[in-house]
């Protein structure tokens, strides 16, 4: 369902292209600076045939901030009748991305029973057809409110991301789905998910949990990262982690993305703190420390109705460039894109 929205780049050039290459023969000469392909009569797949043209061809990996569908945010569904309503003003631009991804701040289920603070978050389930709309294709749900009611809501929430055709990372019903590397497509890269947080108790990341949280363990991490660079082109890792509207990173975030890049991780997207955090370059690496709220009902200052979105484009299997764009939210915790 989150996929129908994706743009679909290039499929009448390339059936075109097929149909001209079998009325013309058995030899498709290509610019001098292309791939030839040799057919033997109809005996080479079309598969081969349609590599040479998407082997080169740029692919969009976008990441926002945390989305809470609860509270004040959820209260404004309701009266409106509309799950759509915080993505409104954004869902052209999500779906515009081959891959897009946030940070999901608590569950959505009406199942289970509160063991979290005063803070805590619990999404009704027909929110689903907002992220749904918005064409989210990963969520995080490893972040210190997943939990705030207990197992039931948790492992509820895989039920409705899962229904939804939404895929999600950093939990999971035992540890080994927690920690396993998420393998999307993207053009021709193999992009890998992973998430952690270090901000719940660690009774929840255990090998014996069910469900499990994927905790910021370093030796784990390290593991978990070596596994999925074995799989994929790119590595992205989220945190979820820092200090709540601190505008800078602190020392253990600075060093625990360092070694994660030095690990083989390409892209560390960073949540929790509710306002941005710097962008940094790290080697062959990106660290985003925090990009801040996305759906957030955090209206208290100007930095914690800032956010940010990081685009990344991938051409021939590698990250080509990385852009930092602004989000800002409306009265009615609505987000919409800054123009630079």
């Amino acid at each position: 369902m989150a996929n129908f929205l994706k743009r679909k780049e290039g499929r009448n050039s390339l059936i075109f292209l097929t149909f001209l290459v079998l009325a013309l023969g058995t030899t498709l000469v290509l610019p001098s600076n292309s791939t030839v392909i040799e057919r033997d009569d109809n005996s080479a797949p079309r598969k081969a045939f349609e590599e040479v043209f998407e082997e080169g061809r740029q692919a969009t990996l976008l990441f926002v901030g945390d989305i809470m569908l609860s509270r004040l945010v959820g209260s404004i569904m309701v009266k409106n009748n509309d799950w759509r309503y915080p993505f409104l003003g954004m869902a052209d631009f999500l779906t515009a991305a081959d891959i897009t991804f946030g940070n999901l701040e608590g569950p959505l289920s009406d199942k289970g029973i509160k063991v979290g603070s005063i803070y805590s978050f619990r999404g009704d389930p027909r929110a689903i057809e907002g992220l749904v709309y918005a064409g989210f294709d990963v969520l995080s749900l490893a972040n210190n409110h997943i939990w705030d009611y207990g197992s039931d809501a948790a492992l509820d929430t895989m039920t409705i991301l899962n229904s939804a055709n939404i895929d999600f990372v950093g939990a999971g019903p035992d540890y080994e789905i927690a920690h396993k590397p998420l393998i999307k497509k993207a053009g021709q890269a193999k992009i890998a998910y992973l998430g952690y947080t270090n901000l719940l108790p660690d009774s929840l990341g255990v090998r014996e949990a069910e469900p499990a949280i994927a905790l910021l363990d370093a030796n784990t991490v390290l593991e978990d990262i070596k596994t999925a660079k074995s799989l994929a082109d790119i590595v992205v890792v989220s945190v979820h982690w820092g200090d709540e509207y601190e505008t800078k990173e602190n020392d253990f975030q600075k060093t625990t993305a360092h070694a994660l890049i030095d690990a083989g991780a390409d892209i560390i997207i960073g949540h929790h703190p509710h306002v941005r955090q710097p962008l940094e370059q790290y080697g062959n690496g990106f660290i985003i420390y925090s990009l801040g709220n996305f759906v957030f009902d955090q209206n208290f200052s100007a930095d914690t109705k800032e956010g940010g979105a990081l685009k990344v484009v991938i051409k021939n299997k590698k990250i080509d460039s990385v852009k930092e764009l602004e989000i800002r939210f409306n009265e009615n915790y609505q987000p919409f894109l800054v123009e630079s």
